[in-house]
């Protein structure tokens, strides 16, 4: 979540009011979701919703860095030091064969049995068609780079 704004806070840098919006507009949607109640869902289900809010907002930052390069590295790390996006992820999506991870708990290797990662990262030729496989922790089915 990002840091609460005060007099102290650094101003924003060149460039934020053309990814202001979006942000904010994330930002609204995460806050939302927050505020439903799940009577229906398991746990980890009311979750989902917010890791995929929350991917979707650290993607759009590193695609408009990396890709689209709309925004200057000085504003790139002022999105990733007031936690607009997760620097954690956004490093493992440099490397190769993470370019697709919906989320660091599907390469947790401590939250899975035997040590292993998620199934959402098994390639879809390497699994039983007609199978549907859904991650537990995120909800994400498939984020393997092979596909």
């Amino acid at each position: 979540m990002p840091k609460i704004k005060t007099i102290r806070t650094k101003k924003a840098p060149e460039g934020w009011e053309l990814i202001e919006p979006t942000i904010t507009e994330i930002g609204n949607q995460i806050r939302d979701v927050e505020n439903q109640t799940y009577s229906d869902k398991k746990k980890p289900e009311q979750f989902w919703e917010i890791y995929k809010l929350h991917h979707q907002r650290s993607r759009y930052i590193y695609e408009m860095y990396y890709y689209k390069k709309e925004i200057t590295r000085e504003l790139y790390e002022f999105c990733l030091q007031e936690q607009y996006g997760d620097a954690s992820l956004i490093a493992k999506w440099k490397k190769t064969g993470y370019e697709k991870l919906c989320c660091l708990h599907c390469i947790s290797k401590s939250q899975h049995n035997f040590g292993g990662s998620c199934i959402c990262r098994v390639p879809k030729a390497k699994l039983e068609e007609g199978k549907l496989v859904q991650c537990k922790q995120c909800g994400c089915r498939g984020c393997a780079s092979g596909d």
